[in-house]
């Protein structure tokens, strides 16, 4: 059985090739559109923006596992899109991914919007419950946010 490797990346759109990118948004698209059953505009505009960075987990070439930082306004980094493909999950790639992220967020404060079922792990992650729970697409969501860190 060969060995499977997980490498991580970060890039920017512009540092993202077409079959890269066309992976990233399967995998988003098949989770979140599809598994989910959410028809939402996945094409948001925002995975171009020059502050955006995109991280994910490949295992040989292929992503298992993502997420995007959005500059938001006032210094404010946004977490969004977490994902894991289903085959990848229960592997940490998640955490592996977080952890990642807020060291590219750095000092600044972030934020994300999380579905209630997994407050507890981004609180795992400095994230505390910012305001009351809504009803996005049918899921429940929890706004979250991270205060800098010194």
């Amino acid at each position: 059985m060969p060995s499977r490797t997980t490498d991580l990346r970060v890039a920017s759109f512009a540092d993202l090739d077409a079959r890269t990118f066309h992976d990233l948004l399967r995998l988003r698209i098949d989770v979140f559109v599809v598994e989910q059953n959410c028809p939402y505009p996945e094409l948001d505009g925002r995975d171009v923006e020059p502050g955006t960075r995109h991280l994910w987990l490949a295992e040989n070439g292929t992503p298992v596992a993502y997420l995007r930082i959005l500059a938001d306004p006032g210094g404010v980094e946004r977490i969004g899109r977490v994902v894991v493909a289903p085959a990848a999950r229960g592997h940490g790639h998640a955490g592996r991914l977080m952890v990642e992220a807020l060291a590219v967020v750095g000092h600044r404060p972030c934020v994300l919007d999380a579905q209630s079922h997994l407050v507890g792990f981004y609180a795992g992650h400095g994230f505390a419950a910012s305001g009351p729970e809504y009803v996005e697409d049918g899921i429940p969501h929890t706004p979250m946010r991270r205060e800098p860190t010194p």
